[in-house]
Parts: structure tokens; C-alpha cells; sequence
């Protein structure tokens, strides 16, 4: 019968009210086999539902169905639910406590119990109370792999609603109901701002206090950002899956080590034009004064036609930049040709606009339609070699993946814990690399260093003439380039496009006695990653220790009065429905048909109008 599923029903009754322990029985289980009954009279239970819970896993466990007789306030009477079998338990209150005792218990079957795999005593609450460890663990925990363990743990069949449903009441009663979250989401705001002074956090509603958007900025990303990071910003955002759907929205810089920091986070009801505007507002905000002590902005983002607008509104003198990946799937999808896209992306890392140049008059000279293509995407927004802006290196948004894996892990988390869970990982990335960057003695971070060691190899096989103090011409079987180490300029743009000297600026260096490393940007020194992760991310204190009674609007929240509804965004009932599309289709054009007597398309010899 399981020795696990035994020990687990000890383990929920206890000891009984004698310190021997309760009389043990024995019955005959399904398979004939005689097994021990955790039950005996005077057996006390905390309530009545301890004890209706108790003895369903006893029925479950054993393999038989009983069937409540009498179920109140002061008695629990239950009987196996097989005719004749005298199989009964009265459990009765205790006088002046709260507590139930087992007062009668015929405790022999003489019925097979159940043969089949569904039992009447495995319902929803059961599953729930069944998965619950599980779902804690993991909430991806699938319903199909509930069905599967509580068939080889408990010999128990359930069905797919059942189990699904089983883990829906396990999820709520974890972490709250949906729109528990949205409820709890103006206190949140609060807490974060009370617990982390500086940061921001907004919830704003639409009609009928319904839900629409949800804006979140640590002030340890932001001081991060404004003092140590490049000046460089990625945009994106994604689908959420849960009951009310919504998008994710995000703002992320880069380190100096080249991974991502996490500025901003929104929560959005829909992804329009509005609240696209909306989410680069309060960023703009959010940078506030401290723009105009910074370089230029370059944000990087898809080519959809809201984010454009609204980083022109809001951001008119940053350099916008588009996702390459994005480019050149377009690019792909519209040409077909594995040689023209080969040669695009030559064009797209040329450095500068004479190779960019040549580059197109190879694509012109397959396709004339690349010029068509190029007038619609404009090579300034994604050419390394017409971009003014400063990308480093980045041409494909890095924090779509990051973005992506918190939708997966979050779509069955109410918004609240949704955000939670996102912060708790930011933090942990946070304390990671705080710790991982006091370990390096070194000048530059890894990433650079290793770029800069790549440089100084490359230079050996370079001549180097010096022009003067600050002037070099380096030359090599390809070309001469011209370097300037006082402006930190040569000639190829390598060196100011991505920050770090390249190999003809190394052997300029080098010749006249310098240390490359001290020629590369701040923003990828060790002092620098250290002071982005300088400041902490507090922890959010459990939603029971919340005060109820709000500060109202103070730091741009919303009233922690005001109920805030789900938004109207709902998932549809029942599986998505996917348009089945077949590659053929896509590559074999529809048959024409063709007269064989007059020749004309459209007809076939039996509907021509001709004589024969």
C-alpha cells in the first residue's frame, strides 16, 4: 500500500491521547493483504476538518471509500461507503474544548474496497493539499506531472481538470488569488519606497478602477546607472501568460563586464502607443536632472512603431538604435537569398561608409530591391558605420532572454509575487557580481582585458611611424591608419566605437611606452563595476507585517485605499488556438492552369469558349 503514504497519515494523526500510543488494528486492504489502521478509539483532532482531511488520506491510502453519515458542529459520523461492510468511525466534540475524539470505531472491512484507479475521496482539495510541497518548489509544476505522481504515489487517477484545478487552489492559497495582487499592489508600491528610500514605484488605474500600469526603479539602479554604467539603454518587452494577461516592460543598461543591469520594470495591462509613452515618461523622469550631466543617451530597441515615437518625444537628442536581430530577419524574410544576407551582414559591421558602400553595390548588383528595402529601414538607426550613437559592441537586445525567462518562471504568480521573484533575482545578481567584483585586482574588468590582450597580440605584425607626440601612422600589408592617442581616435573607428584601443592604437601605444589599459573608457575599469553595485537592494518585509493604514500618495503611489481591480485583459478560456500554416505553401506558388487550345491562363480546354 506504499510505506511512504502510511508514514505521512502517522505523521498527520500524532500519537494518540494514551502515551502507549492508539490501539492498532488491522483490515484487509484491496489486495487481500492485512494492513495497519492508524485509527483508535479516543483519537483527538484539532477541529472537525482536521479530521474529515485525516480520514480521506486513511481512505485514500487503503484503498476504500466512505461516505459521511453526519457532518456538524459537534459530531462526524462516517461509514465505508460498500453495503454490508461494517467499517463506521463517531467522532464526537470534546466538552468545553475545541477538539474531537473518536468516540466508536469498527475498524474490520469485509469488502474489497476499491478496485479502480479513481477514488471518490481524491477531489480537488485533496490534489491541492497533495501538491502543495511541489507547487512551492516549483510553480511550473505541470498539470500533466501532478497526474502522473499522484498515480504512482497514491495509486490514485485523477483527471486533467482535476489536477489543474488542484493546483489553481494550491497557487491561492500559497500566494493569494490573482486579484488578491492587484489589490495588495498600491501597499506594495509603498513598501518598496519605505524600505528602499529613492526608489520609485507607481501603480496607476483606468476606468472602473481597473488595473493598467505598474512602474518600479530601485534607487541602487539608479544610482548604478547614473554613475557607473555607459551610457547605453535597452528596450523591450513581453508577453504575459497569466489569468489577466498584460505585457512586461523593461529598461536595462550594461556594466562595464558587458552584462545586463535592470533599471526600470513596468506592468502593463495591453501594449499600445499610450502606454508606450507612458513607460518612457516616467523613465525620463526617472533620469531627471541628471541627463544633462550625461553624454547622449544611445537606446537600443525593436523598430515597433510606439517605442519610436515615444523615445523621440521623450528622449528627441538620444541616439536611437534598432535590434539587429530584429533587421535582419526582415531582411531575410524579404530576400530569400543566403548570398545577399551573407553580404548584408558585412555591411552591417563595416566601420566605415566607404565599406558600407561597396557592400550595397554587391547586394544591388543581385537584387535591385535592396535599394527599396534600404529607403524603408534606414541604415542610420543599425550600420555601425552611419550610427552616430555609441553601442559597444551591443547590436542585439540582450535583455529579450532575460525577459522571456521571467514570464516563464512568473505566469502563474500573482503581479505582486511576480515582482517579487524578479527583484529577489536582481538582488541576487546584484550580491553575485558585488561579491565577484571584489575579488578582481586588476585594472580592467575580464571582458575588456581580454579584448585588450587580443589588441596587443594583433599589433606585433603593425610598423609604427610616429608623427609626432600625439600622431601615428601604422601600417600594414592591408592598410595605414592613422592614430591619434590624445584624442583617442584611429582611423579604422574601432577604437572610438567600441571604447577599448584597437590593435593599430595598441601599437601606437606600446612604441612610446604606454599602457593600453589606461587608454580604454571608465565605464570598463573594476572601479567602475564595483561602484555600479555599490548600493543595496533591500528586501520587501512579508505582506503581513504591512501597515494598512498608508502614507496615500506620497513618492507618486497610488492611495493603498483605493481597491484596484483586475484589468479587463483576461485570458480566454480553453487551449490557444494556433493557425496551422504549412511551409509548402509559403514555397510553391498556386498553379495557374493553361488552355491547350487557345493558350490563355485562367481556363482549361473543357470551359474554352473556342471550337475545337
Amino acid at each position: 500500500m506504499g510505506d511512504q503514504v502510511l508514514e505521512s497519515v502517522h505523521d498527520i494523526l500524532g500519537p494518540g491521547p494514551d502515551s502507549s500510543g492508539p490501539q492498532v488494528t488491522e483490515i484487509p486492504g484491496s489486495n487481500g493483504v492485512l494492513i495497519d489502521q492508524p485509527l483508535a478509539i479516543g483519537q483527538e483532532f484539532p477541529d472537525v476538518d482536521t479530521c474529515r482531511r485525516t480520514l480521506k488520506e486513511i481512505a485514500i491510502a487503503l484503498h476504500f471509500e466512505i461516505r459521511i453519515v453526519k457532518s456538524d458542529r459537534s459530531r462526524f459520523i462516517a461509514k465505508c461507503s460498500k453495503e454490508g461492510c461494517p467499517w463506521r468511525v463517531h467522532v464526537a466534540k470534546c466538552p468545553g474544548v475545541p477538539t474531537f475524539t473518536i468516540r466508536t470505531l469498527h475498524a474490520e472491512h469485509t469488502c474489497e474496497g476499491v478496485q479502480s484507479l479513481h477514488h471518490q475521496q481524491a477531489s480537488v482539495g485533496w490534489v491541492a493539499r497533495s501538491v502543495e510541497s511541489r507547487v512551492r518548489d516549483n510553480p511550473q509544476y505541470k498539470p500533466k506531472e501532478i497526474l502522473q505522481d499522484i498515480r504512482s504515489q497514491h495509486g490514485v487517477a485523477v483527471s486533467y481538470m482535476q489536477a489543474w484545478r488542484g493546483k489553481e487552489r494550491s497557487m491561492a492559497a500559497l500566494h493569494g488569488t490573482f486579484e488578491e495582487g492587484y489589490q495588495l499592489l498600491p501597499a506594495y508600491c509603498e513598501q518598496v519606497r519605505k524600505t528602499n528610500p529613492g526608489s520609485i514605484a507607481s501603480v496607476a488605474t483606468g476606468q472602473e478602477n481597473c488595473f493598467q500600469r505598474l512602474f518600479v526603479s530601485y534607487r541602487a539602479s539608479i544610482y548604478g546607472f547614473l554613475n557607473a554604467c555607459r551610457p547605453l539603454l535597452e528596450l523591450d518587452r513581453v508577453h504575459l501568460k497569466g489569468k489577466y494577461l498584460g505585457m512586461l516592460f523593461c529598461a536595462a543598461a550594461v556594466d562595464a563586464n558587458d552584462t545586463l543591469f535592470p533599471l526600470a520594470i513596468a506592468v502593463v495591462d495591453v501594449e499600445s502607443d499610450e502606454n508606450w509613452m507612458w513607460f518612457m515618461s516616467e523613465l525620463r523622469k526617472l533620469l531627471g536632472v541628471n541627463t544633462d550631466s550625461m553624454p547622449r543617451l544611445t537606446i537600443l530597441s525593436e523598430r515597433s512603431a510606439g517605442m519610436v515615437e515615444a523615445v523621440e518625444t521623450h528622449f528627441p537628442n538620444a541616439f536611437h538604435g534598432y535590434c539587429l536581430r530584429y533587421i535582419s530577419e526582415n531582411f531575410r524574410d524579404t530576400f530569400k537569398n543566403s548570398k545577399l544576407v551573407n553580404i548584408f551582414w558585412n555591411a552591417v559591421y563595416a566601420l566605415t561608409t566607404a565599406e558600407f558602400e561597396s557592400k550595397v553595390s554587391e547586394m544591388v548588383e543581385i537584387s535591385q530591391d535592396v535599394l527599396q528595402w534600404f529607403h524603408h529601414f534606414n541604415p542610420q538607426h543599425w550600420a555601425v558605420a552611419y550610427f552616430e550613437g555609441l553601442r559597444y559592441g551591443h547590436f542585439s537586445l540582450g535583455i529579450t532572454e532575460v525577459l522571456y525567462n521571467w514570464a516563464l518562471e512568473c505566469h502563474e504568480l500573482p503581479v505582486v509575487q511576480m515582482m517579487e521573484h524578479i527583484r529577489q533575482q536582481v538582488t541576487s545578481w546584484s550580491n553575485d557580481r558585488r561579491n565577484m567584483g571584489m575579488r578582481w585586482t586588476s585594472i580592467l574588468v575580464p571582458s575588456a582585458e581580454k579584448r585588450i590582450s587580443e589588441a596587443i597580440a594583433d599589433a606585433r605584425c603593425y610598423k609604427v611611424i610616429r608623427a609626432n607626440e600625439i600622431e601615428f601612422e601604422i601600417v600594414s600589408t592591408e592598410r595605414t591608419n592613422i592614430v591619434d592617442i590624445r584624442s583617442r581616435v584611429c582611423s579604422c573607428r574601432r577604437w572610438q566605437l567600441y571604447g577599448v584601443p584597437c590593435a593599430h592604437a595598441a601599437a601606437a601605444l606600446i612604441s612610446c611606452g604606454q599602457n593600453a589599459q589606461l587608454f580604454t573608457e571608465p565605464c570598463f575599469t573594476v572601479h567602475s563595476y564595483r561602484e555600479t553595485y555599490s548600493q543595496m537592494i533591500y528586501p520587501i518585509p512579508d505582506r503581513s507585517m504591512w501597515k494598512e493604514d498608508g502614507e496615500g500618495t506620497e513618492g507618486g503611489g497610488a492611495n493603498v485605499d483605493i481597491m484596484i481591480r483586475p484589468p479587463k485583459t483576461r485570458r480566454p478560456p480553453g487551449r490557444p488556438k494556433k493557425k496551422v500554416l504549412r511551409i509548402e505553401s509559403l514555397k510553391r506558388p498556386k498553379r495557374v492552369v493553361q488552355c491547350g487550345r487557345c493558350h490563355m491562363l485562367g481556363h482549361s480546354q473543357k470551359k474554352c469558349s473556342l471550337p475545337s
